[in-house]
């Protein structure tokens, strides 16, 4: 079948809207119309092959859209079904056992490596050439998706679907690290480094878990407006100010309970651990460059403080994705906040726009 795609094809230059061909479901996969999908920092650093991608290709990994066929083996899911595209796991392995997908043992392969799980590519060019696709087991760029019953998240059919594609990875991302990996309980107070998508996403979980003290971290002050619009108590701009000496001034001297670093700077991974207080835990979310490192205070750990990585915010996308659906349905998790819409077409001005920090999250709309 043919569609519209956008297709990266050398590393760094623009995406270039193509026509495309995309092959029927077999097996397990899923064939969904998509309706709206987000652009994320994982998109263009794999666009530039910091994060390495095979190419050409077409990207995208926050896709929502409503079913359109289904191969014989799937039973999730059915025509006409509005769902959110998330990443893709083996569903064998331990950690997939232990529903905890995103450290699935197979992750790389199924998610980074252009193919489809059936093998080959469910993509290729007009022309008939190579086109990778898979990505994060959608590459959602495009009119058409090829996803698997795995990676299809049903949602209500009474929820705007061109708002819910982010939930699939940044929103769940920045969300999960909060209710699903630290935990913390009402009362508590949280530093989030970075108020990006993910770091608005975290902010908007603290409050929901009864955070009494919300801290957010940034260079711009236009996002630590925004911050505070969406319920952070306090901010402080990095640009000016010394972010752990506020953040321990702002509780009591101690420190954080939690903090999150979502932006994968090293100097700001060590201000993020530096600004937890003696039993405090960091939670590490942003995607730093490969071999980046830091240095720590071994002392300052040894003495109880905890770090650890949390990869798509710890979720059981079936389980979590719905949840966050609820909660921004009830008024209390606004992610559409964040949100600007944009033609496909515009993808370039979309890109072009976040390097510039004049939108959060855009969504772009086949």
């Amino acid at each position: 079948m043919e569609i519209t795609a956008a297709v990266v094809r050398e590393a760094g230059q623009p995406f270039a809207i193509e026509k495309a061909r995309i092959v029927e479901p077999l097996g397990d996969e899923v064939l969904v119309r998509i309706v709206g999908v987000g652009l994320c920092h994982t998109d263009l650093i794999a666009r530039d092959q910091t994060l390495p991608y095979p190419l050409p290709a077409v990207l995208g990994h926050e896709g929502s859209g409503i079913v359109e066929r289904v191969g014989p083996r799937v039973g999730k899911v059915a025509p006409g079904d509005h769902v959110v595209l998330t990443f893709a796991s083996c569903g064998q392995c331990p950690t997939c056992h232990d529903d905890r997908p995103a450290y699935c043992n197979d992750f790389a392969m199924r998610n980074f490596a252009g193919l489809r799980a059936a093998g080959g590519s469910a993509l290729c060019s007009h022309d008939g050439s190579a086109l990778c696709g898979g990505f994060f087991g959608q590459s959602s760029f495009a009119s058409y998706a090829m996803a698997s019953q795995g990676n299809v998240v049903k949602i209500p059919s009474d929820v705007p679907l061109d708002i819910m594609g982010p939930l699939g990875c940044g929103i769940q991302t920045g969300a999960g690290a909060v209710l699903n990996a630290l935990r913390p309980a009402p009362g508590s107070s949280i530093a989030i480094f970075g108020a990006g998508p993910v770091g608005m996403a975290a902010v908007l979980a603290a409050r929901v878990a009864q955070c009494s003290s919300i801290i957010v971290v940034d260079l711009k002050q236009s996002r630590l407006d925004l911050a505070l619009e969406l319920g952070a108590t306090d901010v402080v701009n990095a640009a000016n100010s010394d972010p752990v000496a506020a953040i321990r001034a702002l509780t009591g001297g101690q420190g954080a309970a939690f903090s999150i670093e979502c932006t994968g700077a090293p100097s700001v991974v060590r201000q993020a651990v530096d600004s937890i207080r003696v039993t405090g835990t960091c939670g590490l979310v942003g995607t730093a460059p490969f071999g980046a490192e830091t240095a720590l205070d071994i002392n300052s750990l040894v003495l109880g403080r905890t770090i650890r990585g949390i990869v798509e915010g710890d979720s059981l996308p079936d389980v979590f994705i719905p949840q966050l659906v609820e909660l921004w349905r009830e008024g209390r998790f606004p992610f559409d906040r964040l949100i600007r819409f944009y033609q496909l077409g515009e993808i370039n001005r979309a890109v072009e726009d976040v390097k510039r920090g004049h939108v959060l999250k855009p969504v772009l709309l086949p």
